[in-house]
């Protein structure tokens, strides 16, 4: 008999985007009209960094070392919904996101783990922000604007 795992509450968020600021949007497998932009749990033993190229791998195809990965060194701790807190150890109410961004140079095809997501849109990142259902996910679509003239301007 199996191990009984419990996710961690620690997890990225991964704002993926072309440098014209289309996002892209994933749509939850267990709760279909819930969109959001690449998230995910960290594994024992990883890094940030490697958490989010994992799951970058595992929910779009996307290889984050054909890209530019940045750490935006955003954190962010919410409550845990709690149609999703069975997912976790007891007493475990809280996460804490670390939110990351992904440029790519434009609206790419993704490969979709169907047990996760459903479908995907790459939508302007106003429409993006209104369009998720989470507030860290839409704070994090709204400051790519800001994020983008930053590294536009780094030499």
């Amino acid at each position: 008999m199996g191990e009984l795992r419990y996710k961690n509450p620690v997890s990225v968020l991964v704002v993926v985007h072309t440098p014209d600021l289309d996002v892209l949007l994933l749509e939850r497998a267990d709760r279909p009209g819930f969109w959001q932009s690449v998230t995910g749990s960290q594994d024992d033993g990883e890094s940030l960094r490697e958490t989010a190229e994992r799951e970058l791998k595992e929910e779009t195809g996307l290889d984050a070392a054909d890209h530019a990965l940045t750490d935006w060194k955003k954190e962010n701790r919410f409550e845990i919904y709690r149609r999703w807190r069975g997912r976790y150890a007891p007493g475990i109410t809280h996460n804490t996101e670390h939110v990351f961004g992904l440029l790519v140079p434009r609206p790419l095809p993704v490969v979709l783990e169907p047990r996760e997501h459903l479908r995907h849109q790459w939508l302007g990142w106003r429409e993006a922000a209104e369009k998720v259902f989470s507030w860290s996910n839409a704070e994090a679509i709204r400051e790519l604007p800001e994020r983008a003239a930053a590294l536009r301007q780094r030499p």
